[in-house]
């Protein structure tokens, strides 16, 4: 037996932010995880430009990406996962890591992108210090090779 599957209950419930935003970037879906990944809610978000969780020095780079994807219909994110920063309400810094998935019009032109997102900022936080304590046990094995070599 094969269940319905109910779209919007599934929006709604997963905990991947799911963020669909329209051919000039305007946002029209926010998801429940979105508002608790980026501190917005629907009523904040709906409408505006993605701007509002790009920060300010990546946004020519998203935008020329944004456009080149509208016009060619071909993204390389659909498969590979992009890691970018982003801004919560409160203005602090979050990690991210998203795929994409292009929704078409009937005449085969881009109408929306859909952006699975993922908050990866204490991964990303454990990260930055292991390779920190790497390179500094690195550096301790450097001096002690040097001081046993005089």
């Amino acid at each position: 037996m094969t269940a319905t599957i109910d779209l919007e209950q599934l929006v709604q419930a997963v905990g991947d932010a799911i963020v669909i935003s329209d051919a000039k970037g305007a946002i029209t879906l926010w998801n429940p995880a979105a508002r608790r990944m980026f501190g917005f809610s629907s009523e904040e978000a709906l409408g505006r430009s993605l701007d509002l969780i790009i920060p300010e020095r990546q946004r020519q780079r998203h935008w020329d990406g944004y456009q080149k994807t509208m016009d060619t219909g071909i993204t390389r994110y659909g498969n590979d996962v992009l890691r970018v920063p982003a801004v919560h309400k409160d203005g602090h810094t979050l990690s991210i890591a998203f795929t994409v998935a292009l929704l078409h019009t009937p005449e085969h032109k881009v109408a929306a992108i859909v952006a699975v997102i993922r908050d990866e900022s204490s991964r990303f936080a454990e990260d930055r210090a292991l390779r920190k304590h790497v390179t500094e046990l690195e550096a301790k094995l450097a001096a002690t090779q040097t001081a046993e070599s005089s």
